[in-house]
C-alpha cells in the first residue's frame, strides 16, 4: 500500500509541484490549503507524514502542528515544515510546535525526495 502523504499550504502552485514530485514516486498524495481543512482530513484519513507550511490564513502551521499533536494517533507522526521562513527562532519555535524537520524553501527535487525517502521509506 502506498504511503500517504498531506500537504497542507495556502500556495496552490507548491501544493501542485508536491503532488506532481511525489506521487510519480509511489506516495499517495493529498493537499490542502489550510489548517481547518488539514483537521478535517487527518480525521479521516491516516497519514504516514504530514508537509506543512507556517505562514496560512486562519491557523498558522506553528497552531496546526500543536493541534495534530494532541491527537493520539499522529502523537508519532513525522511532521516537516516546508516553509519560507528560515530564521533559527523560527526553526525552534517549530520543532517546538512538535515538527520533526524543519526545511526551508526553496529545496530542491531531489533534496526533498531524500529527505521523504529516509523518513517514512
Amino acid at each position: 500500500m502506498a504511503k500517504r502523504i498531506l500537504v497542507v499550504d495556502d500556495d496552490e502552485l507548491v501544493l501542485i509541484a508536491l503532488n506532481e514530485l511525489l506521487t510519480p514516486e509511489g506516495y499517495e498524495v493529498h493537499t490542502v490549503s489550510g489548517g481547518a481543512e488539514a483537521l478535517e482530513r487527518i480525521e479521516k484519513y491516516g497519514y504516514d507524514l504530514l508537509v506543512l507550511d507556517i505562514i496560512m490564513p486562519e491557523m498558522d502551521g506553528f497552531a496546526l502542528c500543536k493541534r495534530i499533536r494532541e491527537r493520539e494517533n499522529y502523537r508519532e507522526a513525522p511532521i516537516v515544515f516546508l516553509t519560507a521562513k528560515s530564521r533559527e527562532e523560527d526553526r525552534a519555535k517549530g520543532i517546538d510546535a512538535g515538527a520533526n524537520l524543519f526545511l526551508s524553501k526553496p529545496i530542491s527535487p531531489d533534496k526533498l525526495l531524500e529527505i521523504i525517502l529516509d523518513t517514512i521509506g
